[in-house]
């Protein structure tokens, strides 16, 4: 399936792995670079010593292409930033914000930068900044989310930039990939299926949470805080969801309960005190699989829908 972002990247499927902060290290990253996709390796808040080790493990691992997602708030955004430039990478995506201070140094290194956004206004920038392509990205997704769904946001977007459009929200096999291309778009980013890849790192727990999940099953929090989040639900979600619906927790509360409760849900498992984020298409999840055969299903399945 050839389109401008495989022809941008060099890669056989026009697939990215989703940056998920702890979730994508560099064993997950470089199973779906070796699959022929983009991995991504998550810098989350860690520093950039945390990236570096990553992109090594990777490396060891695979010559297929794989990136740094910069979350543009943490306090190490800087640092990991310049790692990206200096390890010169093929490929850069950001998060939570404009990237436009280090689009100049990245360009320099050979970097492709490929920003998320979340509405048209954010795509339109980053053209103009010289963003090589933009993921749009719909509320559906897992993690931190915007308002707007993928079926509306996607094909705005991709009327109103000239570079490349990856879809990303909401999908998890072949059906979604043909539909994000219907939508225009020229390529898909993908998170929550590959949290139940056998590469993926995270906890067993975490793993049946999104294996058992139902429709019904993802929740999101922390709307009043400006950061909405969607994660599975689970006892700590709804706590956090009647606080905020009832103004037992303060947005203060709430900021002081989560910190650190996305490690606490990877590494540890941790159902009392864990943000284990999904996105809303874990319904569809049913089983693990290698990030290669999950890639490969998902493509001969959009290839023989596109064909009709």
């Amino acid at each position: 399936m050839k389109t401008r972002i495989t022809e941008l990247l060099g890669i056989k499927y026009p697939i990215f792995q989703g940056g998920m902060a702890w979730v994508s290290e560099g064993r997950l990253a470089a199973a779906v670079a070796e699959a022929g996709g983009v991995g991504l390796i998550a810098a989350g808040n860690a520093p950039a010593e945390y990236v570096e080790e990553q992109i090594k493990l990777a490396r060891s691992l695979t010559d297929g292409v794989f990136g740094v997602n910069v979350m543009l708030m943490s306090p190490t955004a800087d640092d990991v930033a310049q790692l990206c430039a200096d390890e010169k990478l093929k490929v850069v995506t950001t998060g939570a914000g404009n990237p436009g201070k280090y689009m100049e140094m990245w360009k320099s290194a050979g970097v492709k930068v490929v920003p998320v956004v979340p509405g048209v206004a954010l795509a339109k920038r980053m053209e103009r900044a010289g963003a090589d392509a933009v993921i749009a990205e719909g509320t559906e997704s897992g993690g931190h989310i915007g308002e707007n769904t993928t079926m509306c946001l996607v094909p705005q977007v991709v009327d109103a930039v000239e570079i490349p459009v990856l879809a990303a929200g909401g999908i998890a096999d072949g059906r979604g990939i043909a539909a994000s291309f219907m939508l225009g778009a020229e390529g898909v980013q993908v998170g929550t299926r590959f949290l139940a890849s056998e590469e993926c790192q995270i906890h067993p727990t975490y793993k049946e949470l999104v294996i058992n999940a139902k429709d019904t099953d993802s929740i999101v929090t922390g709307r009043y805080t400006g950061h909405p989040c969607r994660s599975v639900k689970t006892k700590f979600s709804r706590k956090l969801a009647n606080g905020e619906r009832d103004g037992s927790i303060t947005p203060e509360q709430f900021e002081e309960i989560t910190v650190g409760s996305l490690r606490k849900a990877v590494k540890d498992g941790n159902l009392e005190e864990g943000s284990f984020l999904c996105g809303a298409i874990a319904g569809m999840v049913n089983e693990v699989k290698p990030a290669k055969e999950i890639i490969e299903e998902m493509f001969a399945q959009a290839e023989k829908l596109l064909g009709k």
